[in-house]
């Protein structure tokens, strides 16, 4: 027996140690299949896209499909909660069938890594299949997305924090503590300082006249917030030092943008939109960049399943999986439904114009909230051990 299992055991490290394409038919590495899934999720992505953008050159094709309506329901918005809804089944098939895997060289694992041509087949059914359903199932779908997507926003918003803090404690496990302290001083240090030039150039874009009260809120209310943090981060009984506060305002500055940059192209106090309301190349490229740092996004977060675990195990068996691959395939399929809320700017009742992304004021409105939110958690994720300590000691 112990001569049969060195055998397969030396059997799957040549396969593992082999080619690209060997560990690829024979579905033994979970790192390169994240990146197969992740192709998946982009194609997914640039499809819905094309419907919604130019989608008119398929309406023959479309209208083979009766519950099209002469194809007006397969286009637009309705053709981007449709790509969406194949690619949300997809995902959500996957983690259904793979959460709880633990071990490598199981069936699951197998099926996670490995099996890609009868994926291939099962994922060209499940983005033909919406196209068979009528418009009120795809409509409320629609409504769901809203809510998988703030589930999507939420699992990000934990999965940067917990980065952040993890980032800190590196900082300050470090052996050379003298020279660590200066490091960490001027990371936090040119941190505040573009979270200043930010809140300057905010100003200087989106007020453009003393009655963009709405725009001087969201700046002024931000500024507030960084404050907030440093000033909670740095209390004696928490003492969480500089760096994390600072790169918080980073992320919370980098949101309050989107959210104002969200704003509708008409509005007054965005001349930013105005000046950029044709279609050229800077346009397509800031479409194209917002497109892929989604991918992205999702893509980091699937991986970080250690994210929602108050205790990170240290002690990793030698045959357990590198990631978790129902967290993975979890995050993929609200990621899907993300996408679909950021192609039609949340609201699934009108059009978007071509080469836009995330663009309506219920696009700034969950920017904003997506903003405090985090800050909310932050703060809560400081004080929360001095609060249950202290209910503990009462």
């Amino acid at each position: 027996m112990e001569t049969g299992t060195s055998i397969d055991n030396t059997g799957y490290e040549g396969i593992k140690n082999g080619s690209w394409f060997i560990q690829f038919r024979n579905g033994c590495n979970p790192w390169m299949a994240r990146y197969v899934y992740g192709l998946i999720f982009l194609l997914a992505n640039l499809l819905a896209w094309a419907l919604r953008d130019y989608g008119r050159g398929a309406l023959t094709e479309m209208r083979k499909f009766k519950n099209c309506k002469e194809g007006g329901d397969c286009l637009g918005t309705e053709g981007v909660l449709r790509v969406s809804f194949g690619c949300f089944l997809f995902y959500f098939i996957m983690f259904l069938s793979t959460v709880g895997t633990s071990k490598t060289h199981s069936s699951r694992d197998k099926w996670h890594s490995g099996w890609w041509f009868a994926k291939l087949f099962m994922l060209l059914g499940l983005t033909i299949f919406p196209f068979l359903l009528p418009s009120s199932i795809i409509q409320f779908y629609g409504e769901i997305a809203h809510f998988g997507a703030g589930v999507f926003l939420l699992i990000q918003l934990i999965s940067i924090i917990s980065f952040i803090t993890w980032l800190n404690e590196c900082f300050q496990a470090q052996k050379d503590a003298e020279r660590c302290h200066v490091h960490v001083m001027l990371l936090a240090t040119t941190a505040y300082t573009v979270c200043i030039l930010g809140v300057i150039l905010m100003y200087i874009w989106y007020v453009p006249e003393p009655s963009c009260l709405l725009n001087i809120f969201f700046i002024t209310w931000t500024l507030f917030l960084i404050q907030l943090m440093t000033s909670i981060s740095l209390h004696p009984k928490i003492n969480a030092g500089f760096l994390t506060p600072a790169l918080m305002g980073l992320y919370v500055v980098f949101i309050c943008w989107c959210a104002i940059r969200s704003e509708p192209v008409g509005e007054t106090c965005n001349r930013k939109a105005e000046g950029s309301s044709r279609t050229d190349w800077l346009t397509i490229i800031s479409f194209v960049v917002a497109l892929l740092a989604m991918v992205i996004a999702t893509f980091s977060t699937g991986v970080d399943s250690q994210c929602f675990q108050f205790r990170k195990d240290e002690n990793h068996e030698e045959d357990a999986i590198p990631y978790g691959y129902g967290f993975f395939h979890f995050v993929f399929a609200t990621g899907a439904m993300y996408f679909a809320m950021l192609l039609v700017g949340w609201n699934i009742h009108h059009s978007m114009k071509k080469w836009t992304i995330d663009v309506g004021w219920t696009s700034t409105w969950v920017r904003i909230v997506n903003e405090w939110l985090a800050v909310g958690i932050y703060i809560w994720m400081l004080v929360a051990p001095m609060v249950l300590k202290s209910r503990q000691t009462t």
